[in-house]
């Protein structure tokens, strides 16, 4: 172990350092609510809470559990997914809106809430009920495995194993037994448009076409096969285990000796097809491309000077560093940011030259593996990772408001798509890139907390002079890691200080890693009630109704599983401002028991407004009864609960009074049994 000052957790003793002082316990009711508003319920005891010297950082970690939230869909009996995209677009899986290649950043984001049932539902889904049909490629396995290493749950790690193995060997499909590597078309990397497709068009296009042996699929197929050997060794599966093992070393084998290359020093794809007039087979690509540094990412590379020479190539502005964010290839590509394709008028996607906040949060993942145990001493260091990041946040911001779209002008920084289905895109990941990097919570799937934060010393201009993370769920505790260079903000001495369960346990006086022995206690009970209001499919029971403003999918948004408040994407169904009195009726289509409902109303202080007067009622001995009858207003841009004595009915009516000229947006209507 690591020179370190630790606790010994039995005796109840620091080493070193005395008496500990009370740790500083931050005003998680008073944070949730100044960054949620009367949304801030859902938040306050699912999230953990951070704050630091860099007020922009603090403001998009708290934005991302906004976005986390609003991409959570409720499926009812199957539980939550994470949505990529807001609303519906055309090439998700259907009627479900869940796409498999933005399921890592998901998971990496979710494994840090209190509330395991998110992330848990969620691979549920994927491996019980279809969800990865490997329409892109993906890091899933390893994603799970990464869950694992926060929550301690090995149930839950291990409970899809036997569908894992077999979605590995589906992609034997895309195996060139020749070569010992997967191909792939860049388009179902998620990444149209890139140096190989285009080159394998002779420059006229590139949305589809250009297979090719990617650093990306070949990072993502060792990473999985790692974490299904450490999966089936849990189960004592040694067969298993030995045979991805095995499997994974050689791929890796495969990656450094093939996807390599000496001339550009940096790891880049091979073309694939075999008849094609542009390109040739197990040709090189010409150009450095972002994804070359994804096998970091998954820990392939060894410590050697000569892989990291490439990391030279991303604060290179004349390579892969725009003003405003990572290029996706080098601006010395000869298509690099030439537009192929519109929606319309409007840009769409595209991977010759944009920042994307996908691949940008990718690097950043894999920078933070290399600062955090690998000797390096090369071109990056702990201040480029601060800078980065902090370059990272500024995408996120619009003027004063925050809204992550999908790609970004390196230059400008400014939105390329711009289309409605882009406002607050959920395709990458930055909290979990706070806690792991900045923070520096490294997971581990033995009994130890490691924390190693990834700051640079105090005089450097991207160093922080405090921070504080708290209510951080690891092997079923509580942590908090507390930074305070002089120990003037804090007053409780300077250091890196750790907490367990709210007790000090270990502190160092500069920034370093730590490194105690904690024992994992039980994973907290997962709740799963069920939304027996919810329906994915307009034309089917439950089924909704409405006063006005009767088109089908906008009565059907009530009740589709999705609670957002953001105003750029309308959401749920919304009346015409008169009459004043409305109604909204769900007709369950069957006798069903109940006993509580929420209720989610969207305000803007100009068009709509939340009822004055409302009440629920129900059909029972064939006429509508009241329910509940609430006093007041229900709450704006939140939740409104509400309860009643369980009942058995098959149809329920929400009536509501309108302020005079305002309409309502009703936002999400559940139904529950308990």
């Amino acid at each position: 172990m690591r020179a370190m000052k630790m606790l010994l957790l039995a005796g109840a003793a620091l080493i070193g350092i005395g008496a500990a002082p009370s740790p500083p316990v931050m005003d998680t009711v008073a944070i949730a609510t100044r960054h949620f508003g009367n949304d801030a319920p859902w938040y306050r005891d699912r999230i953990p809470y951070f704050e630091s010297a860099d007020p922009k950082l603090d403001a998009v970690y708290y934005y991302r559990w906004q976005l986390y939230r609003a991409h959570q869909r409720d499926l009812g009996a199957d539980g939550y997914i994470s949505t990529e995209f807001l609303d519906d677009v055309d090439w998700q899986r259907h009627p479900y809106a869940s796409l498999n290649d933005a399921t890592g950043f998901h998971l990496g984001e979710g494994r840090w809430l209190n509330d395991r049932r998110f992330a848990d539902d969620y691979i549920n889904f994927m491996y019980r009920s279809g969800g990865n049909d490997r329409h892109f490629t993906d890091h899933m396995a390893d994603s799970v495995w990464g869950r694992y290493l926060v929550d301690g749950d090995r149930d839950g790690a291990v409970r899809h194993l036997p569908v894992m193995n077999h979605i590995y060997r589906l992609w034997d499909d895309k195996f060139d037994f020749d070569k010992g590597l997967y191909f792939v078309e860049p388009l179902l990397d998620a990444t149209e448009y890139t140096v190989s497709s285009i080159d394998a068009s002779g420059g006229k296009d590139g949305f589809r076409g250009g297979d090719a042996f990617r650093p990306s699929v070949n990072s993502y197929m060792v990473a999985n096969a790692r974490a299904i050997a450490k999966m089936a060794t849990l189960t004592g599966d040694k067969a298993m285990a030995a045979a991805y093992s095995a499997r994974a070393d050689a791929l890796q084998s495969h990656v450094l000796a093939d996807l390599w290359s000496d001339t550009l020093t940096h790891f880049i794809d091979r073309h694939q097809s075999r008849k094609n007039e542009f390109v040739g087979y197990w040709q090189p690509i010409r150009n450095r491309e972002l994804v070359g540094y994804l096998p970091w990412m998954f820990d392939i590379v060894p410590d050697e000077a000569k892989y990291a020479a490439a990391w030279a190539h991303l604060i290179d502005p004349t390579s892969l560093a725009g003003k405003a964010g990572m290029r996706t290839v080098e601006a010395s590509y000869e298509y690099y940011m030439r537009q192929y394709r519109y929606l319309g008028k409007d840009p769409e996607c595209q991977w010759n030259g944009p920042i994307w906040p996908y691949q940008t949060t990718q690097v950043l993942h894999a920078m933070a593996n290399l600062l955090d145990h690998r000797n390096h001493t090369g071109p990056v260091t702990r201040s480029t990772y601060m800078r980065l990041l902090r370059q990272y946040a500024a995408l996120h911001y619009q003027g004063d408001k925050i809204d992550l779209e999908e790609d970004y002008h390196p230059e400008t920084g400014q939105p390329i798509v711009g289309l409605d289905r882009s406002h607050h895109y959920f395709h990458s990941g930055f909290n979990d890139l706070i806690l792991t990097g900045l923070v520096g919570i490294r997971p581990r799937a033995d009994d130890v907390l490691e924390v190693n934060p990834l700051l640079p010393d105090a005089a450097d201009p991207q160093a922080l002079g405090w921070f504080r993370v708290q209510d951080v769920p690891y092997h079923g505790h509580r942590i908090a890691v507390t930074w305070d260079a002089d120990g003037s903000h804090y007053r409780r001495g300077k250091g890196l200080a750790i907490e367990v369960d709210g007790r000090e346990v270990a502190r160092r006086a500069t920034l370093g890693r730590i490194e105690i022995p904690l024992p994992r206690a039980a994973t907290p009970a997962i709740a799963h009630p069920i939304n027996r209001a919810v329906q994915l499919v307009s034309s089917q029971f439950p089924m909704g109704s409405a006063s006005s403003n009767s088109d089908p999918e906008n009565i059907h948004d009530a009740i589709d599983g999705r609670t957002w408040f953001f105003p750029e994407l309308a959401n749920g169904w919304s009346s015409a401002p008169a009459p004043a009195q409305q109604y909204y009726a769900i007709d369950l289509g069957q006798p069903t028991d109940l006993g509580r409902a929420e209720l989610a109303f969207f305000a803007d202080g100009q068009r709509f407004a939340v009822p004055r007067v409302y009440r629920l009622q129900a059909w029972m001995a064939n006429r509508w009864q009241d329910i509940a009858t609430p006093k007041g207003s229900p709450i704006a841009n939140g939740v409104t609960p509400l309860r009643w004595p369980v009942i058995r009915t098959s149809k329920v009516r929400l009536l509501l009074t309108q302020p005079a000229g305002r309409a309502t947006r009703l936002v999400e209507f559940k139904l529950f049994t308990d």
